[in-house]
């Protein structure tokens, strides 16, 4: 239960690259749809949803199609189904933190919490992949702790945005 929540959250090696993806989609929309005002809880976690399932049709469509271009036919069902669960690891990544955002538009946490604790994750899932991938490529410790702190630095970047952009 522990390994599938912790897939669910931060992904496996195999889908890096759409964890981190659509990490910082949910970041940025976070960021972007976030002004303080109350009541926005429930409206984040409808535009977070929204925008990732979007992106993950265009993703799956868009690699679908190439890959049919590139073997030169159609892909068959197997192969559609494939590509599909190989893209699913972008709308995975914003699970956590719209679950977070229900729980503050239902009073189970307080909505500005439930909002900086979804960035939170978002941040956290940065350095974890930032962390694997390092691990991954065997590279030397201090390379690990700048490729971690680069992905937390890409996070908080974010954050700052939103920070500017709330006052």
């Amino acid at each position: 239960m522990k390994e599938r929540f912790r897939r669910l959250v931060f992904g496996s090696p195999e889908s890096m690259a759409g964890t981190v993806y659509g990490t910082i989609v949910v970041l940025a929309t976070l960021t972007a749809g976030s002004a303080g005002e109350t009541g926005a809880a429930w409206e984040l976690a409808s535009i977070v949803a929204v925008t990732v399932i979007v992106l993950w049709i265009a993703h799956f469509y868009s690699h679908a199609l190439a890959e049919s271009l590139e073997r030169g036919r159609r892909l068959d069902s197997a192969e559609v189904v494939s590509v599909a669960k190989r893209e699913l690891s972008i709308p995975m990544a914003a699970v956590a933190p719209v679950f977070l955002l229900v729980l503050g538009a239902t009073g189970v946490l307080r909505e500005a919490r439930a909002i900086w604790l979804a960035i939170a994750i978002g941040i956290a899932t940065l350095a974890v992949e930032g962390a694997r991938f390092a691990s991954l490529e065997e590279v030397s410790r201090g390379r690990r702790v700048l490729v971690v702190a680069l992905n937390i630095l890409l996070g908080l970047s974010i954050v700052a945005l939103k920070v500017l952009l709330s006052h």
